[in-house]
């Protein structure tokens, strides 16, 4: 499944930036209700995801069970991304996940099965790690655009 998650996620960084582009600062900017995100703030939080997500890619192939998990409200109110220019949080996006997916692609497949804490109850395997961070870009995305 790894394999394909990884043509996924090459995809979406060919693609979804231009779409992002698109969308003009003040959609980008609005919160629909002071306590729901508004576009940027979710594009933030993908950024804050890619953060957290490149630990686990990282310390799980040395470290045993690491326990990396996040306070994803408090990560996205604390970069403050509302404040931020769309411009830039599309190429902190775009670089980011690029750079993921280069070390993602060259994690030897026998270290796709070591395992972390993610946040939830029990160990997940760094295959389901990459896995999951893929679906995950893609709920998110489909709340910014349509492709």
């Amino acid at each position: 499944m790894v394999a394909t998650s990884l043509q996924r996620w090459e995809y979406l960084c060919d693609i979804i930036p231009a779409l992002l582009k698109n969308i003009d600062e003040e959609t980008f900017s609005f919160k629909p209700l002071p306590a729901k995100w508004s576009k940027k703030e979710i594009l933030g939080h993908l950024i804050d995801s890619a953060a957290n997500n490149h630990q686990r890619f990282v310390r799980v192939q040395f470290e045993d069970n690491p326990k990396i998990g996040y306070s994803q409200n408090e990560w996205n109110h604390y970069s403050y991304h509302q404040l931020q220019s769309a411009s830039q949080l599309i190429a902190s996006w775009e670089g980011y996940n690029r750079l993921l997916l280069g070390i993602a692609r060259h994690i030897p497949e026998d270290l796709l099965q070591r395992t972390c804490y993610a946040g939830g109850a029990g160990p997940v395997t760094l295959a389901f790690v990459i896995d999951d961070y893929v679906v995950h870009l893609e709920h998110h995305l489909r709340q910014l655009v349509s492709y």
